[in-house]
């Protein structure tokens, strides 16, 4: 027998044990741990930070556009040419032989008022020859070696008068990436902002959740006190077996309540989580219980202030703001393509010619053999039509931008609005959904009172009852539909970061 005992207790020992380690975690945190959990590893934004970091590289490598391109060419050739007859004396001399060594090297760009340039040491060769002519001393041909040599220096610059003249494609590219990049570091701010919100949205569910779980309990602990209480009194003869069988329907109704409303709790807590990590699986034994209570603080709305603050603040507005920003400068683009091509030219330099190769450069140096040019150039396509259709096209997408610009200030302003009258609405509705549980708390004790002096039935009392776990749960309904409002209107506002006092700097 003792024998038994002990395996028994060893046994219960066992399995206290592993359900001590299998346990979970808990972490009882407030909704600001779960933003700077969630600013640190959400998925989605850990992507979006890539944006404004691919944008600038953008820009950057616009910039490459004026970089100046450095080019070297060299070879060497063999040329021979064809045999010559010489009638006189009936002979046939040999061709001409020559070795060529040329070099060519330029640097040359693009600046950022439409100016091409190149600067480049032009053919620099060197050639050494044999050639062949007819000695009537020794009436045969004789070869006779040659060398000769040459070069120049030039600087050719060409600048555009009229098309891509100061406002060049190139230039206004860099314009629309530099917007680019302050649109992806709005939309990255957008994407924080919208982050913060759904961290809000799901810590107040998990909060009523808790809330709500609490509320059933409390249902199943009084339906199941009444029951007891019926039980006694069936014993007794004092109550009617019917009123112990509602009790247990009662009872049993409650308790599927309570199983619904842990089952809500397990997907409400899973929706946090997946906002605050980026390693799911790491949370699988770990229970996050919010450590703040839902509560309603009274707050003081100012529509004009408000619609200031989504004006100025609203990531998605100022986003299209740049947007319309933009296809203005798109606009000065296809503006750009109706003007002719005039360009002035003008180059010169200095060349250099000497049998032997040394010289060259010296004569190059000395500048005795200058050269230079003016000139213009014009081109013009005639009718000009695809540029001129490009142009009505880009300033009709201008108007369409600027007229879409309204229509989301008018939106936002609608938000803005609706947003406010809900808090306000919210906040009225916590008042009448908290005195509706304290009445119906005063009814279900009055009754109960009067159940215990045979003056009241079950059946009323269990009524009551349900009438009070619906109270407290449109209370806690109600606290959250507040708490989320006043969210919602500092997102339409553009002041979420603000409210839970985020300090952003984007760089």
């Amino acid at each position: 027998m003792s024998m038994l005992r002990f395996t028994f207790c060893a046994v219960t020992l066992a399995l206290t044990v592993s359900a001590r380690a299998e346990s979970p975690e808990i972490r009882r945190w407030s909704l600001q741990d779960c933003i700077q959990q969630a600013l640190e590893h959400n998925l989605n934004l850990r992507i979006a930070r890539y944006s404004p970091e691919v944008s600038l590289y953008n820009l950057k490598g616009a910039y490459g556009a004026y970089d100046p391109t450095f080019s070297a060419s060299g070879q060497h050739s063999y040329a021979k040419g064809g045999s010559e007859y010489n009638p006189l004396f009936d002979v046939t001399l040999p061709g001409q032989e020559a070795d060529t060594d040329t070099l060519s090297t330029s640097l040359g760009g693009l600046l950022p008022w439409g100016t091409t340039y190149s600067l480049g040491l032009q053919r620099l060769y060197d050639t050494e020859g044999k050639s062949f002519r007819f000695d009537t001393n020794v009436m045969a041909s004789v070869p006779r070696s040659y060398s000769t040599s040459g070069g120049s220096v030039n600087l050719s610059v060409t600048q555009p008068l009229l098309k891509n003249f100061w406002l060049n494609p190139t230039r206004l590219r860099i314009s629309i990436l530099k917007n680019t990049l302050k649109q992806s570091e709005l939309g990255l701010r957008g994407t924080i902002m919208n982050l913060v919100l759904q961290v809000e949205q799901a810590y107040y569910a998990l909060q009523a959740g808790y809330e709500n779980v609490k509320v059933q309990e409390s249902g199943l602990e009084l339906a199941e006190r009444l029951l007891a209480e019926n039980k006694k009194r069936v014993e007794v003869g004092a109550l009617a077996p019917l009123d112990e069988k509602q009790s247990e329907a009662q009872v049993a109704a409650r308790r599927a309540d309570l199983i619904s409303a842990r089952r809500d709790l397990a997907r409400l807590e899973n929706t946090l989580i997946g906002l605050l990590t980026d390693d799911f699986a790491g949370w699988t034994k770990v229970e996050l219980e919010p450590s703040e209570t839902l509560k309603a603080e009274r707050q003081l709305f100012n529509l004009q202030e408000s619609w200031n603050k989504a004006l100025t603040l609203s990531p998605t507005y100022l986003a299209a703001q740049i947007g319309l920003e933009s296809q203005g400068i798109q606009v000065k683009i296809d503006r750009n393509g109706l003007y002719p091509q005039v360009d002035l030219k003008a180059g010169g330099g200095y060349a250099g010619s000497r049998p032997e190769f040394s010289g060259v450069l010296g004569d190059i140096e000395q500048r005795d053999q200058p050269s230079w040019y003016v000139g213009g150039e014009l081109n013009y396509p005639l009718g000009n039509r695809a540029a001129r259709y490009a142009y009505r096209t880009s300033k009709a997408n201008y108007e369409t931008a600027r007229l879409s610009l309204k229509q989301m200030e008018q939106e936002i302003m609608i938000a803005v609005d609706n947003a406010i009258k809900n808090a306000q609405a919210s906040y009225e509705r916590v008042d009448a959904t908290r005195k509706y549980r304290e009445y119906a708390e005063a009814a279900l004790a009055a009754e109960q009172k009067k159940l215990e002096s045979g003056k009241s039935t079950s059946f009323v009392v269990l009524q009551l009852q349900r009438d009070l776990t619906d109270a407290r749960s449109a209370e806690i309904a109600a606290l959250t539909t507040y708490n989320l409002a006043l969210a919602n209107l500092a997102s339409a506002e553009g002041t979420i970061l603000e409210r839970n006092r985020i300090d952003l700097e984007l760089k």
